[in-house]
């Protein structure tokens, strides 16, 4: 048996979705499993057991590059699954699947019913995981909680032999970003408490540059300067005695890794998309609060009264600033990084 599962979206979003990838190997021992993603989304699989073979795709693919990828999928699994309600991935899971199961949007869309065997329809007010993980029980198979990180990766180099914090100051987007006194704040504040301090970037000159305007003069500092592929990341991670990061794929990778992680939210409520901890959410992530936990995870608000907005940022667009980010102080934050280590300290012991 071949199954095929469908995800195209950026690398946190494919890392939400080891869950149910797992779920399926365990449900289907005997079959071969292949993933179709975007290009460069791949990175966050490495090593990850329970995946055959990874598919790439263009993110913006010419009609040339659709027809090659349609042409190269047609009717070559026994089973596809879809994992969005969009067009294209659809579109590509119709191609590729002899029998197919999919998220089908709750209005409209009502060809996407017709080309699943069996559709779940898409539920506006659930988590990313517990949607996907819905597919599980479409196909009749146990649900799996925890995410798959990627696998066999060192962080050689970059772990200091102390004990130490990982910080992860850039998003991919401007809105999400927290204020550069909290950062610097928060930095010496980890030291005070006798950590060493590990700043992560990912390898773009803006976010090189960011950084260097956070820290470029500390040499108290440790700089990982994207040296670190997803696999290493996690195992830097994984030897952390605490993490904290905005809304961005690092943080999900915190979360997914086990390590206590303290997570920076604005603009767009955690309830969907908050970090998934290791074993799943007890309770669902409220949409604002001031400081909640599930499991290894500390999520971090200003619960302004016009918070969660769900929108991109003040001014509305992916560069804006956020007043809830520019407002929220390191005591606040530091609060949850105490519980957090408390938390290392009483598993450690």
């Amino acid at each position: 048996m071949k199954v095929l599962i469908v995800t195209l979206r950026r690398l946190g979003d494919v890392l939400l979705t080891t869950p149910l990838v797992r779920s399926v190997r365990r449900g289907f021992p005997d079959a071969s499993v292949d993933m179709l993603v975007f290009a460069g989304s791949e990175r966050i699989l490495k090593g990850n057991p329970d995946i055959d073979r990874v598919i790439t795709a263009p993110e913006r693919p010419t009609l040339f590059e659709t027809a090659g990828l349609v042409r190269a999928l047609w009717r070559q699994y026994d089973l596809a699954i879809c994992t969005q309600t969009g067009d294209r991935p659809t579109y590509m899971t119709l191609a590729a699947g002899r029998r197919r199961v999919g998220l089908v949007p709750g209005r409209g869309g009502g060809w996407k019913r017709w080309v699943h065997h069996r559709s779940v329809i898409a539920e506006a007010d659930t988590h990313r995981v517990t949607e996907l993980l819905r597919l599980a029980d479409a196909l009749d198979v146990p649900r799996q909680n925890d995410l798959v990180c990627p696998q066999a990766g060192s962080a050689a180099g970059v772990m200091p032999t102390a004990p130490y914090a990982v910080l992860h100051p850039n998003p991919f987007y401007r809105y999400k970003r927290w204020n550069d006194a909290g950062w610097r704040d928060l930095a010496r504040g980890l030291m005070a408490r006798g950590l060493a301090v590990v700043v992560t970037q990912g390898r773009g000159v803006e976010e090189g540059a960011y950084v260097d305007h956070l820290f470029g003069g500390d040499t108290s500092v440790i700089r990982e300067q994207g040296r670190l592929d997803w696999a290493g990341l996690t195992a830097l991670l994984q030897g952390a005695a605490v993490y904290v990061g905005p809304d961005t794929s690092v943080t999900h990778l915190a979360a997914g890794s086990g390590c206590p992680t303290v997570a920076l939210y604005g603009a767009v409520s955690p309830h969907l998309i908050g970090p998934w901890p290791v074993g799943g959410v007890d309770r669902p992530w409220a949409p604002a609060g001031r400081v909640q936990r599930r499991g290894n995870v500390w999520v971090v608000q200003n619960p302004l009264p016009c918070l969660p907005c769900e929108q991109l940022g003040c001014d509305h667009h992916f560069d804006s600033r956020a007043q809830c980010l520019d407002e929220l102080t390191a005591a606040q934050v530091l609060e949850a990084v105490d519980q957090a280590l408390q938390q290392r300290q009483t598993v450690v012991a």
